[in-house]
């Protein structure tokens, strides 16, 4: 991407608006209720535009529609469409229960359901992830994108433009308006983000469209059918008439049980856990309806969100899917060529290259040549299956560890269109790497508020200093989201070794080490009132091992699967340690009186519509 003087012009305009409008909006932020819960006084509107901004990022971006070019097509879309029926039940079943309790935290309300130990393992749990996963991957998953577009370009005539510099440029943007403003600052800042991502992503969907009408078909199918015209589709066919003939495969949201990502059985049991973990029990998620106005105006904002991830999957995965269409074979490149960093196959490659003529040593490395690179490379991978053989009669019983061989870098899909399509010279490229760069920083700036809320509140308050001001909490929130940086841009170059299987990947697979231990304390503590509080502690503790014994025992079964195999697992736990000794009398839960808490009607009227509008997706993509 070559960036004219307009276009460097409207993306440091709307990058510095964006940050001077949560400034300005926060300039009056004084107490810890101001800094991290926006005084409690967020509108509906603010509320919704900033849950959709902090909840996409080019982790979808990059790693949706990564998987939606790989096989997974449309079905990856069951993440933003089942979301919108999650939102609208805890619009009304999680929101009004936390209100009343007037907490800062997630984590805080196990203190008053269970004990102060499940607040304290819900948090310390929450903070790792928050900081070693999805902090770093968002960081990451923004700058492989910028290094897509500007890879080998100088930034000032010194900086060279990487996944390590892009990380960095991306985590002091985010941390500025952060550290300045708190929540306040990242709503409104949301606000404008969050309308570029969604005029940004449609402006995409239709030049990709159009591109693909234009292009002749035997181009379309060279990379995916080896010249294959499927139907007799001809070169005068539209750009929607080739997608729905070359994506028959893709445009379905049911897959076999034996799919690796989304079988269907995840879609009756295991992709709830992450859906309510994500946007009922997530703190950078749910921070923003606990600094509502009233109960009415939170879940108002929490149904308008609903109402646009059903959007979502329009301008994210559609594109993904086009792009394969349209440049498969740039894919194919990237997966060999590697970037500033390790990318694709080139560290993997230079491994068997090594190893290839020496003699099986401990540690043993087999490498797993997948369906993509077979079709791709049948002799390379026939040279590496004969190698793996010779591994594995020298290993024995000991299991070899598995290093992955791609055939396309899928997730560089969204970066391929957004190069390639959008035109230079009028200002739209540096419209659309503005809003990908401000999608990034609504949900780097989401995290790093929320990471530091709970570090503050959940764990300095509680242990280190109970008697803290009000500016002594802010302060340490402050230092947080740097120090939260610092360690995020860190990690960030690391997440490009193919091994972890895509960033979308890797952030739900690490997510599974704790979201279903936590949604079923959460939940058996909503249902069963004589829960005693060791339930909270035993459910909490007892989800890592166990989600990592079946990762270990059964590496196979979908991540979906093994979170709902956890989950009620924890459950029966739960319930038979209840049977035993149940409390005699159920903990009376705080209340607070200074929100109203009346419920909104018309709110349930729109949730109803969202649900029904979700379930005709679903009959029509079956």
């Amino acid at each position: 991407m070559e960036l004219s003087f307009i276009d460097v012009a409207i993306f440091l305009a709307f990058i510095a608006c964006v940050i001077s409008v949560g400034l300005l909006k926060s300039r009056k932020e004084k107490t810890s209720e101001d800094y991290f819960l926006a005084g409690r006084g967020l509108s509906w509107w603010l509320i919704g535009f900033s849950l959709i901004a902090a909840n996409i990022s080019t982790e979808q971006f990059v790693g949706m529609s990564g998987k939606a070019a790989d096989w997974l097509g449309l079905a990856i879309a069951s993440y933003e469409w089942m979301a919108a029926i999650t939102l609208v039940v805890v619009a009304f079943v999680f929101l009004p229960k936390f209100l009343k309790s007037g907490i800062y935290t997630i984590p805080e309300y196990l203190e008053y359901r269970y004990s102060e130990a499940s607040r304290s393992i819900m948090a310390f749990f929450t903070m790792v992830i928050y900081v070693g996963v999805t902090i770093a991957a968002v960081i990451f998953s923004g700058a492989i994108t910028v290094d897509t577009l500007f890879q080998g370009r100088v930034l000032f005539g010194f900086i060279p433009i990487n996944v390590v510099t892009a990380s960095w440029i991306i985590g002091i943007l985010a941390a500025v308006y952060v550290v300045s403003g708190g929540l306040k600052a990242c709503a409104w800042a949301d606000l404008l983000q969050g309308s570029a991502l969604i005029a940004g992503g449609a402006i995409v969907v239709g030049l990709a469209i159009s591109k693909l009408g234009a292009t002749p078909v035997a181009e379309l199918t060279s990379g995916l059918n080896s010249g294959i015209i499927p139907g007799g589709l001809t070169d005068n066919a539209g750009g929607l008439t080739k997608f729905f003939q070359l994506n028959k495969d893709k445009l379905h949201m049911v897959l076999p049980r034996t799919d690796a990502e989304i079988p269907w059985t995840a879609l009756v049991l295991g992709l709830w856990i992450p859906n309510f973990y994500y946007w009922g029990l997530n703190q950078y998620i749910t921070q923003r309806t606990l600094g509502s106005k009233s109960l009415a105006q939170g879940q108002k904002g929490i149904v308008f969100a609903a109402f646009l991830k059903l959007l979502i999957p329009f301008i994210i995965v559609i594109p993904g899917i086009v792009a394969f269409n349209l440049f498969s074979g740039d894919m194919a490149q990237k997966a060999n060529e590697g970037f500033a960093t390790v990318q694709g196959n080139e560290k993997t490659l230079l491994k068997y290259e090594k190893l290839k003529n020496a003699p099986p040593t401990e540690p043993f490395t087999i490498f797993e040549c997948r369906g993509d690179f077979k079709k791709l490379y049948p002799e390379k991978t026939a040279e590496v299956e004969q190698y793996n053989e010779r591994v594995k009669a020298a290993a024995g019983q000991v299991q070899p560890s598995k290093e992955p061989l791609i055939g396309y870098l899928h997730d560089s899909a969204f970066a391929l269109l957004i190069g390639k399509l959008i035109p230079s010279g009028v200002g739209l490229q540096g419209f659309m790497l503005a809003a990908i760069l401000g999608a990034v920083m609504s949900s780097l700036a989401a995290m790093l508020n929320s990471a530091s809320t709970i570090f503050t509140m959940d764990l300095y308050k509680k242990y280190m200093k109970k008697d803290a001001s009000q500016r002594n909490l802010v302060t340490v929130g402050r230092l947080c989201v740097i120090v939260f940086v610092v360690i995020g841009c860190l990690i960030s170059p690391l997440l490009g070794d193919p091994k972890f299987g895509g960033i979308f990947t890797y952030i739900q697979e690490f997510q599974g080490f704790i979201s279903p231990g936590i949604l079923a304390v959460f939940v058996f503590g909503l249902i069963v009132k004589k829960a005693p509080p060791i339930t909270g502690i035993v459910g909490l503790l007892l989800n890592p091992p166990m989600y990592g014994i079946v990762k270990m025992i059964l590496p196979k079964m979908a991540f979906l699967d093994r979170m709902a195999l956890s989950f009620f697992c924890v459950l029966a736990v739960m319930g038979i340690i209840t049977l035993i000794k149940p409390l005699k009398v159920a903990k009376s839960m705080p209340v607070q009186t200074q929100i109203n808490l009346e419920s909104s009607g018309s709110a349930k009227v729109l949730g109803a519509i969202a649900v029904a509008i979700t379930i005709a997706l679903y009959i029509i993509f079956w």
